[in-house]
């Protein structure tokens, strides 16, 4: 029997609304899976499609009056001093 290797799992943080959380963990459990499950099967089929694994469309809540005020808002603390900075990761760092 071959070995298995086993691959260092990583901790990722982010940020979703409380609600729809609440959702998918309900749903994910209906299905067995856990949310770190769900997550890993999208990221997966996001690496092997190198595509985001579903349709966007412009009826998508990201370009909701609520998000593009949100989105609105963030520049405008950002132009005023008032984010914080990070560096991007570029395609080599991962």
């Amino acid at each position: 029997m071959p070995a298995t290797i086993k691959k260092k799992a990583v901790t990722m943080t982010i940020r979703v609304d409380a609600d729809l959380k609440n959702q998918a963990e309900i749903l994910c459990d209906e299905m067995g899976l856990t949310m770190s499950a769900a997550y890993n099967v999208f990221l997966k089929a996001l690496v092997r499609e190198r595509a985001i694994p579903f349709k966007i469309s412009a009826g998508d809540s990201f370009y909701s009056e609520k998000n593009m005020q949100h989105l609105k808002d963030s520049i405008s603390r950002l132009d005023n001093r008032e984010g914080k900075a990070h560096e991007l990761l570029g395609e080599d760092d991962g």
